[in-house]
């Protein structure tokens, strides 16, 4: 029979003896380090909402893991909520997703721990522990800390979307500072992640698409019971898991990232997957052209769910709906109904027996919001490997549109331009050099909300090989690929060229012939900078992929 401590056993030597009297000396018992060894792997910390009750979910989890026969080892990573980042926009996301996955590497590699429960919440946390889970293939279970409920006022919910929209309301004289401060006091929960379909909560239903949560727990309030009971149960599955020996990669499939892509299409989740699910596939050894899965799917995968910001409904209503059970219930005719999962069952076994209790809210399939999925992967001219949009939030007029460039090299730039009043109706703000080379990864997110705040979201488009916020809105086309820095076509648009966009053909181009291109080339000199720029973001800048593979390292 194999030995579940098969992994921390490895006595190393003169090594493994000073790890034995080490552990010894923290008052553990000779019978407890015979257990298998398990890491709780924790993002909690005291300054992320979305993380700040991790550290309770963690001991529910290490009870299940005590009474099912194992020694769990809280240990820590980092965790920062994009919402909260001021100074340094630059960290989040890509460098500190890729950071994480490091550190947990580090973590669990170093120490030999057997197998791993996971907890995270929040935008690159989730999918950096993800991505060590794929590249460590040990057994893991991720328990994701759940969505905010969201509070009242005025009579109606409100989220983190209605704050930001505030703001532009305080800039166009709708609205005083006092009241918009009073507002602000109210608009969010204690914990949790912000309950609309943005990155985090995206990437939570995801993790339940590629099998690697407890049923529900992609869509759970982060202050119901039901959630600590997930934790709990997490903590004892994890040893059936390592007792059958079940790793990550066996969940990891081509299949459960196909399954993980129809679900953020069915949901209108966040564009940000389009680079976190391909790097997640790719630290499982899974390479392979994922935006074309993308844009195989938004063709054929209808959308089900309108959730804010493409929709009228909140993480709770959606839950109250009959949650992520009843979601991947109504889609499994277009998921892998036989992928493994954590529970060691399928996933089509896993949610027989769900369902919808809002038919208005999850729609069957027969009667979709759309026919098609609410993100596009868009070619042409502009884009030869593609650009990301949110279909589902642009508005029927502006599904065509055609206008000169406005470029600007850097964010800054486009926001002085638009503080001058110099971007006018009609006008396709070209934001270049932000992607993971140029910028990295850098989002427009800021630029697009005092856009709005201005009232010109309904007339300007945005086109930029920068990402965007999982909030994003409007005509606003990013992560195109390959970016400016590389010397793409991107990088060769003049103010005045005009750009053409056809959502419904998927097509983004320049007015341009390809000799002007070519002549353009030739004169197109882009020199990087490192002067000032900190030792962490130098090694991303230059080891990071393209948007479209992940942005993984590329060594």
């Amino acid at each position: 029979m194999r030995k579940l401590n098969e992994r921390s056993a490895n006595r190393y030597g003169v090594a493994g003896e000073c790890r034995r009297g080490l552990i010894r000396g923290m008052g553990y018992t000779e019978e407890e380090f015979q257990r298998p060894l398990i890491a709780v792997v924790n993002s909690w910390n005291e300054y992320n909402p979305g993380h700040v009750h991790l550290r309770t979910l963690a001991e529910r989890v290490k009870q299940g893991i005590r009474e099912a026969g194992g020694l769990p080892f809280e240990v820590m990573t980092s965790g920062i909520c994009d919402g909260m980042v001021l100074k340094n926009p630059r960290y989040i996301e890509l460098p500190s997703r890729n950071s994480i996955a490091d550190e947990v590497e580090l973590i669990v590699e170093s120490n030999m721990f057997d197998a791993m429960v996971m907890l995270s919440t929040c935008d690159s946390i989730v999918p950096g522990h993800l991505m060590a889970a794929a590249r460590l293939d040990i057994p893991t279970i991720l328990v994701t800390g759940g969505y905010m409920p969201m509070p009242f006022l005025n009579g109606k919910a409100v989220n983190y979307i209605d704050l930001t929209d505030n703001v532009g309301k305080v800039m166009q004289g709708e609205y005083g500072k006092e009241q918009a401060n009073r507002e602000v006091e109210r608009m969010y929960s204690p914990c949790g992640a912000c309950g609309v379909m943005t990155t985090a909560n995206s990437m939570c239903l995801a993790a339940e698409a590629l099998g690697l949560t407890l049923p529900g727990n992609g869509c759970m309030s982060a202050t119901s019971s039901e959630l600590l009971q997930t934790a709990y149960r997490a903590g004892k599955q994890i040893m059936k898991l390592l007792e059958e020996g079940i790793t990550a990669r066996r969940i990891l499939t081509p299949e459960a990232i196909d399954n993980a892509i129809a679900l953020t299409m069915a949901m209108a989740g966040s564009t940000n997957l389009f680079m976190h699910l391909p790097a997640i596939a790719s630290e499982a050894g899974l390479r392979d052209r994922w935006w074309a899965h993308f844009d195989r799917a938004s063709r054929t995968v209808p959308q089900l769910v309108g959730a804010s910001p493409s929709g009228p409904w909140h993480l709770q209503e959606i839950d109250r709906a009959g949650g992520s059970r009843a979601i991947l219930k109504v889609l499994m005719p277009k998921l892998h109904g036989n992928a493994l999962t954590v529970t060691g069952k399928t996933l089509e076994e896993n949610y027989a027996d769900a369902r919808v209790f809002d038919p208005e809210i999850i729609r069957p399939l027969e009667n979709p919001l759309s026919r098609e999925g609410a993100l596009y992967v868009l070619y042409g001219s502009l884009a030869p490997d593609g650009a990301i949009i949110k279909a589902a939030a642009v508005e029927e007029s502006m599904r065509r549109f055609r206008g000169p460039a406005k470029c600007f090299d850097t964010l800054q730039a486009a926001l002085d331009a638009l503080d001058e009043g110099r971007i006018r109706k009609g006008d396709v703000c070209v934001l270049r050099y932000l992607g993971p080379k140029g910028a990295f990864g850098t989002t427009s997110y800021q630029f697009q909300k005092e856009l709005k705040g201005r009232g010109l979201a309904h007339d300007v488009a945005i086109v930029t090989d920068g990402r965007f916020s999982g909030g994003t809105s409007g005509l606003s086309i990013g992560y195109l690929s390959p970016e400016a820095a590389l010397g793409s076509p991107l990088a060769l648009v003049r103010d005045g060229d005009e750009i053409r966009i056809d959502l419904d053909a998927r097509k983004l181009d320049l007015a341009l012939p390809e000799e002007e291109l070519n002549e353009r080339r030739k004169e197109w000199k882009w020199d990087f900078d490192p002067t000032g720029i900190p030792p962490f973001l130098r090694l991303f800048v230059k080891n990071a992929g393209s948007l479209a593979n992940g942005a993984v390292w590329e060594f």
